[in-house]
Parts: C-alpha cells; structure tokens; sequence
C-alpha cells in the first residue's frame, strides 16, 4: 500500500457483513495508519454508566462539589467506547487548536489526539481545545490486518470532517458518513462478493 492510500484522518465506516459485534454500525476516525498496523477512534458508540463529569471526579481533576463550575459543554459531553484495546486508556480527539509537544499527535491540520492528564485538565478549566472527544479505548490493526479487513468487506473509508467526529449526534455519524459516499443505509446487506 502506497502512502497516499494509508488511511490516517480519514474514516472507517463498519459494513453489515463485519462479524465482529464490537464492531457493528461502527465509524472510526484514523489516527494512524502505515506498514506497521493502524490506530483509530470509534466515534460513534457512548460508553454506558460514566459521564465526563464523573471521570473528572474519579481521576480528581475536579472535586465533587466543584462540578457546577465545568464550562456547560463539557457536563452534557459523552465518554464514549473508543475501540476493545486498552479500554481503561483515555483518549481525547480534538481540535488543532489545542497542542502539547510530547503528548499530542497531530493527526492532520484540524484534529489532533491525546491521551494525558493534561487535555482533561485543560478542558475542565476552560483553557482546552474548542472540540473534543473523550474515549475509553481504542482500536487496532497489525500489519496488513487492516488491508485484509478492507479487502474482504469489512470496512469502507471516506473524509472525515468536523461533523462526523465533533458536531452531529453519536446516533447519526453511521449514517451521515455513509451519505457522504452517496451509500443508502437501507440498501447495505450483510451478504457481499468480489466481482
């Protein structure tokens, strides 16, 4: 696979025929992809009994009783399932208009990754990225794992954007990225050939 056909800052979009639960009706943003495997984000699956005020708590970023302080984005923001490896990692995708040498990834000009203390930390004082993704876990690849993955049906890709990794609901990014490819949701089967 040549360099312009690695898949870092694009999407993964999770087709029917997948067979991995795990993975179901799954878009994941690429933060990494070369020979030596690939990383991504899931996007689109919100973890289930954990808020992002209760992981401030529990990692004592803020007090208890110092919630009503957090800007009003960050009380209402999902902790979301990043992937099955790693799961008690925390991850933040977010804007380039927050950076920290030795810490971030600059996936691309307009998100970056992180997974410090330090991204939380500045989120919760109001001095951190403008958008933001907090997920537990992430998703990964050996070499050539994803390739195959690809070239048996497992998976589709197109451009990411802000709307699909920050600004629509978890419930519509499946959908939205698959109409960013003209795909009709109700058309895709589980059943799928090589021509």
């Amino acid at each position: 696979m040549s360099d312009e056909n690695y898949l870092s800052g694009r999407m993964l979009i999770a087709m029917p025929g997948i067979g991995d639960p795990r993975f179901e009706r799954t878009l994941i943003y690429m933060c990494a992809h070369s020979s030596d495997g690939a990383m991504g984000i899931v996007v689109n699956k919100e973890a289930d009994n954990i808020s992002f005020t209760d992981l401030l708590e529990r990692l004592g970023i803020i007090p208890e009783d110092e919630e009503i302080r957090l800007p009003a984005n960050l009380k209402e923001m999902p902790v979301q399932i990043g992937g099955p490896v790693e799961t008690g990692r925390g991850f933040v995708l977010h804007s380039a208009d927050y950076h920290v040498s030795d810490s971030t990834l600059s996936v691309d000009n307009t998100v970056g990754l992180t997974a410090t203390l330090d991204v939380l930390k500045a989120l919760a004082d109001g001095s951190g990225p403008q958008k933001a993704l907090l997920a537990l876990g992430y998703s990964g690849w050996g070499p050539g794992q994803l390739e195959g993955e690809i070239q048996n049906n497992g998976w589709l890709h197109c451009d990411a954007d802000d709307l699909l990794i920050f600004d629509c609901t978890l419930d519509e990014r499946y959908d939205q990225a698959l109409a960013k490819i003209g795909v009709d949701p109700a058309l895709l089967s589980s059943a799928a050939g090589h021509a």
